[in-house]
């Protein structure tokens, strides 16, 4: 369904993206099909998520906002406050009102692939989690947090989300409440 239109798309991203960036979305994107073939999914729209789901984070601040605005996104003050949570809002508007892409998974998966939510579908768990472990990634606990997605995918999201919460609160920074309601139905142990 995707793949006819994936060498526009990539074509659009490097002209729109930093030679770093452009590399980390494709690893995002091989990530992503690497979940769907271990935990299942359409790994076509995985690609195209993981493709596209930075499209805009190299736009200036004021041209994200605008973006926002104009496909009528309401953000709450959190995001408002965290300008890096601003270009997943404007990849999927962007995604939604320039590339006419209908696709409200796909769309939903751009738009919460930073701060993940309760009731994440398939596809939106395997973003947030190749956006994580892509091959370029060096941060200090990449490859524990490899090591638990590919453990299961429950026990990737649940690092993640610990992860993340404990990044933003050793930093000062707010935590989104999508977040902590990820946190919430993800990120507390199962008894596994």
């Amino acid at each position: 369904m995707y793949r006819e239109q994936y060498k526009t798309y990539i074509d659009l991203l490097a002209s729109r993206l930093s030679q770093k960036r452009f590399v980390h979305s494709m690893n995002v994107a091989k990530a992503a099909v690497q979940l769907t073939q271990r935990y299942g999914g359409d790994s076509e729209k995985a690609y195209l998520a993981g493709v596209l789901h930075d499209i805009m984070k190299e736009e200036k601040p004021e041209t994200q906002l605008q973006t926002i605005k104009e496909c009528g996104i309401i953000i709450d003050t959190v995001t408002f406050q965290g300008r890096p949570l601003w270009h997943a809002k404007a990849g999927a508007a962007y995604c939604k009102t320039a590339l006419g892409i209908t696709d409200q998974d796909l769309l939903n998966a751009i738009s919460y692939h930073t701060t993940g939510r309760a009731g994440m579908s398939h596809l939106e768990k395997i973003l947030y989690l190749a956006d994580y472990i892509g091959e370029e990634r060096d941060y200090e606990d990449v490859e524990i947090m490899r090591a638990e997605t590919l453990c299961s995918m429950e026990r990737g999201l649940r690092y993640a989300l610990r992860f993340t919460i404990n990044d933003l609160v050793s930093r000062g920074k707010a935590v989104h409440l999508d977040t902590v309601r990820a946190y919430n139905e993800y990120g507390k142990d199962s008894g596994e």
